[in-house]
């Protein structure tokens, strides 16, 4: 949990910096902006390739080796006086993260009975919320107070903290021989459509959520001190959203995939339609904002059922997926904003969530009239 959190700080955490570093490497603001899409991007294509070539290692010593580059990425981060190095760190992070999920998955739940795996993945989804609520915010505010490079010097203690445990306590094993190495209901059919459903929604809550201090803004007329706590509170919404998620998931395990990209559909789609009135702004951000990393917890859950082959290849294609959706989101977002106002990109993100939801229930349709022919 320590490391899924700090991982996800790491990946989020120059949002809450791009000034500060902008200001004492000499850069454009724009240009740090890259240091978050390159991210994302690194993390899309090479999630899926690292897991083919790590397959036959021990899951410890490539835990234990992701969280040593994660600590050494973070200490030349920190100690940069480049962009270009620092943009070297940031995708050396990016690497180890593009493999930390497809990996970490599988062990965790591996150490816990199969009825109570759900819990699990719930637990690991509230950590890496955590990075939203609380990494994030702590870190720009430490960065404020100390510079930049402090908080993500910081990153490289926790990594450290992480590494220790994990070499230490994890057994090693054979990865074939984990107990969560393979999908408890092998179904291709099913990976296919909650990949498809996933990257549609993921799209689709980045094409808005990108741009959602304008929205506020702009739309429904808050101040900007009132954008920072909405923006906030947002993070606490998707917090309660994983919590409450992870709660049911091992009863529920389909319907709270399908709850997840339903009441995103409807979060987005109402803050188009009335997002201009504040009350019900703020009611659809927060159903926008608990179903944002619920989405993302229920397919990573999915592929511990229906993998065909290997679940950390399963985790790495979802999670590569998601990447290139967000990647894709904002960019297609940016591409309606000179188009149409920063409405249309709601819009668009809650029309293709909306597609997401009719993938789900073609599944769903389809499953059951096989059932019954057989």
């Amino acid at each position: 949990m320590l490391a899924a959190f700090t991982f996800n700080t790491a990946e989020n955490l120059p949002i809450g910096l791009l000034e500060l570093i902008s200001e004492s490497l000499r850069v454009s603001v724009s240009a740090v902006g890259l240091l978050v899409t390159g991210y994302g991007v690194t993390v899309a294509v090479a999630s899926l390739p690292l897991a083919h070539v790590m397959r036959a290692l021990p899951r410890r010593h490539v835990l234990t080796g992701l969280l040593a580059a994660l600590v050494v990425s973070s200490l030349v981060a920190a100690l940069a006086t480049s962009y270009w190095v620092l943009l070297f760190a940031r995708l050396l992070t990016a690497l180890a993260q593009a493999l930390f999920w497809a990996v970490m998955g599988p062990v965790a739940v591996g150490l816990f009975a199969p009825e109570v795996r759900g819990r699990v993945v719930g637990a690991l989804s509230v950590a890496g919320s955590l990075a939203l609520v609380l990494g994030v915010p702590g870190g720009t505010w430490l960065g404020r107070q100390n510079g930049w490079p402090v908080p993500v010097a910081l990153l490289a203690v926790l990594g450290l903290v992480s590494l220790m445990t994990i070499a230490v306590l994890l057994p090693t094993s054979r990865p074939e021989e984990e107990p969560a190495a393979y999908g408890t209901s092998p179904d291709a059919r099913r990976f296919g459509i909650v990949l498809a459903a996933g990257t549609l929604s993921a799209t689709g809550a980045f094409a808005g959520y990108t741009y959602i201090v304008k929205f506020l803004g702009d739309v429904s007329g808050f101040s900007p001190s009132a954008v920072s706590a909405l923006f906030v509170g947002f993070g606490v919404a998707c917090l309660a959203g994983v919590s409450i998620t992870g709660a049911l998931l091992d009863r529920f395990p389909q319907a709270m995939l399908t709850t997840a990209v339903v009441t995103q559909a409807v979060g987005m789609l109402g803050l188009y339609a009335v997002g201009s009135d504040p009350v019900a702004a703020v009611v659809f951000l927060v159903m926008m904002g608990g179903a944002l990393g619920p989405v993302f917890m229920t397919t990573q859950n999915a592929m511990l059922h229906c993998a065909p082959s290997r679940t950390d290849l399963a985790l790495a294609a979802n999670s590569g997926l998601y990447n290139a959706g967000i990647a894709a989101g904002a960019a297609l977002g940016g591409l309606i904003l000179p188009l149409a106002d920063v409405r249309g990109t709601f819009l668009a993100g809650g029309l293709l969530t909306a597609a997401a939801c009719v993938v789900l229930l073609g599944g769903q349709l389809l499953r059951s009239g096989l059932e019954s022919v057989e």
